[in-house]
């Protein structure tokens, strides 16, 4: 199986197009050692061929272009993508949907009824879809039952329920339903290694750390650092978890989790908030993070398993 991080920011993606926090402000200056970052998807596939593509971000033409395999040319009009899942609703996710209205036949989304839901209520993204190719919608349950996707030959998904946030449009923002948000386990059939990917994380439950603990590589919600992030810039009163993230630094946050990992092969954090430290490669939050053996995702990084 290859993985291919065509994304590792958070909304906004780094710098961030406003922004003139500690970091923006250092990067567009060539002040900090660190690179750009899109906002956060990736991509997998077990023949080098055929690609599914987890969430459609707003910067999904330019991560096309970085990565030739989804762009193969093989006919006047053609693309590597043979499917999208989508993890939740949220606007970095999502938005990248409009870029790819050109397909030349429907696109087959696989995304949870609550999912669905808001891209065609709150969000509806889905029927703008409709004046175009439209969507063929596969429903994913959250009942932690494997499933296969057509084309994706060599693969096997389960999509697994987080405790995250519903989109700040939704109805159900604060409350959140089973099916708003899901972390992906991703099989190769013939290896039997796995892929655990949840790019937004607001607790570690028992059968979430269960996940993590049977990966190979594990693509986690690497957002922020401390809690109180935002707030300290000055930029919002809102805290990491009532946005549906956990940090990273804190007692039983992500990086406690993760060190406390045997089997994974790798650890990587993914969807790196503009205001994380982290960025920084010669902060010593980075340090930390070098010392305990994980790792930072960047756009164009690649695995195999």
């Amino acid at each position: 199986m290859q993985i291919h991080i065509l994304g590792s920011g958070a909304g906004g993606g780094f710098p961030q197009w406003n922004c003139n926090c500690h970091n923006c402000s250092r990067i567009r200056k060539g002040e900090m050692k660190g690179s750009p970052r899109t906002q956060s998807s990736i991509t997998v596939s077990a023949n080098g061929v055929d690609w599914v593509l987890f969430n459609a971000s707003p910067d999904i033409r330019a991560q096309i272009e970085s990565f030739p395999p989804l762009q193969p040319a093989r006919a006047v009009r053609d693309t590597g993508i043979c499917a999208i899942l989508l993890c939740d609703a949220q606007i970095d996710h999502t938005t990248g949907l409009v870029i790819l209205r050109e397909h030349t036949r429907p696109w087959d989304i696989y995304c949870t009824r609550e999912v669905q839901e808001e891209m065609t209520s709150s969000y509806p993204l889905f029927n703008i879809l409709g004046a175009f190719r439209g969507v063929n919608w596969h429903e994913v349950n959250t009942e932690e039952t494997p499933f296969t996707i057509e084309r994706a030959d060599g693969l096997r998904f389960t999509a697994v329920p987080l405790k995250s946030e519903a989109p700040p449009f939704s109805r159900y923002r604060h409350q959140t339903r089973k099916g708003d948000n899901i972390g992906v386990r991703v099989e190769d059939t013939r290896s039997g290694k796995n892929l655990f990917y949840a790019p937004g994380l607001g607790e570690i439950e028992p059968h979430v750390l269960r996940y993590m603990e049977e990966a190979d590589v594990i693509l986690v919600d690497g957002t922020v650092w401390t809690d109180d992030e935002l707030s300290r810039e000055g930029i919002s009163d809102k805290r990491a978890r009532e946005m549906g993230h956990l940090d990273q630094s804190s007692k039983g946050g992500i990086m406690d989790v993760l060190t406390s990992l045997e089997k994974p092969q790798r650890k990587i954090l993914i969807h790196i908030n503009n205001t994380n430290p982290i960025l920084d490669e010669e902060s010593p939050e980075r340090a930390r993070l070098d010392e305990a053996g994980i790792e930072v995702a960047y756009d164009g990084m690649h695995l195999t398993l």
